[in-house]
């Protein structure tokens, strides 16, 4: 029934063109903002669910930078004991050269010297964010070195971190307060070597640390033209087992180095499949968007038409009244 004072038809097709602006308006603001759900209005569920991944995905991202950093200190002690293992390997040349008759023994001697030199300068150098593991002048050294790896999110939502840990005590080299504590300046008994089972302690150290003093009851590996046979052989065989534990050092280092590498690629990997979840949850297809907003934009023109063919015939319908 057409009615003159109040049109049913116009305010009917009024409702269902605010509807469909209404239903426009959220698709144009998805499209926009490239969010499904922005706000926790939208979904309550998927916003607090998108919210703490978020929240990991900022740690994983902070973690990230620790493995960064932790990655760099590894790198410069590692390349600071692959130094040390090359110098350590020629000093030992050196002490063996040493015996082969009518060796200028003083001259192999001032070879092994700037040797020792170089060790000094490449352990003092090697210092990172103001670490250095492998020269120490603390009376009280930090040896317990540690690298966020990664944090775990327990079923009540707690949070807990995990660690990757190496005690550097392994690659402390020189100590300038404690020489026993570095394994260049420390005393060796050579007689450990000794296969004649004589037993006699013969003590030999490597270096004296610049500013330290050297440890008592021992004697320096150098030579001279009066160094024995008898004393080489002992300066190779502590030379050699200084080498050996350079050499495990160096290689827990590298193993150090290769756990980090392989944290760094699983937290990588993680943030992406967080970031995509997170997608997944909240952003908007923008395929499917594009297809209602289409769809919603034709429902409005035509939404549009109706209102005002509605309204013509009210008109209509009072001209007629009018006339009579």
């Amino acid at each position: 029934m057409s009615n003159v004072t109040t049109n049913p038809a116009a305010s009917a097709a009024l409702t269902v063109l605010r509807g469909i602006n209404k239903d426009l308006g959220v698709v144009q603001q998805q499209v926009s903002s490239g969010y499904r759900i922005k706000t926790a209005s939208d979904d309550p569920t998927y916003w607090s669910m998108a919210t703490t991944m978020r929240s990991d995905q900022s740690s994983l991202s902070t973690i990230s930078d620790a493995l960064g950093l932790g990655s760099s200190k590894v790198d410069t002690a590692s390349t600071a004991m692959d130094s040390v293992v090359s110098l350590l390997t020629q000093i030992q040349s050196k002490l063996v050269s040493a015996k082969e008759p009518g060796t200028d023994k003083n001259a192999v001697n001032a070879d092994i010297q700037q040797l020792k030199n170089q060790l000094q300068s490449v352990t003092q150098s090697a210092s990172f964010s103001g670490e250095n593991w492998l020269y120490n002048t603390a009376e009280q050294p930090n040896t317990q070195q540690s690298v966020i790896s990664n944090f775990t999110r327990g079923a009540g939502g707690q949070v807990s971190l995990t660690t990757i840990g190496y005690d550097s005590s392994k690659t402390l080299m020189i100590d300038t307060v404690n020489s026993q504590r570095g394994l260049l300046t420390m005393n060796v008994d050579a007689s450990t070597f000794d296969t004649s089972g004589s037993g006699t302690a013969r003590n030999y150290y490597l270096l004296t640390a610049d500013g330290g003093s050297a440890p008592s009851g021992g004697a320096e590996i150098a030579i001279s033209s009066s160094t024995t046979d008898a004393q080489l052989t002992d300066m190779i065989n502590v030379t050699n087992s200084l080498l050996k534990s350079a050499t495990s050092a160096d290689s827990t280092l590298g193993l150090m180095k290769s756990n980090i590498n392989d944290q760094s690629d699983y937290v990588s990997k993680l943030t992406d499949t967080i970031k995509s979840s997170v997608g997944d949850l909240v952003d908007t297809n923008m395929e499917e968007a594009a297809v209602r907003q289409s769809s919603l934009q034709t429902a409005q023109q035509m939404g549009v038409q109706s209102l005002s063919i509605a309204n013509s015939m009210a008109s209509k319908i009072l001209i007629i009244l009018q006339s009579k």
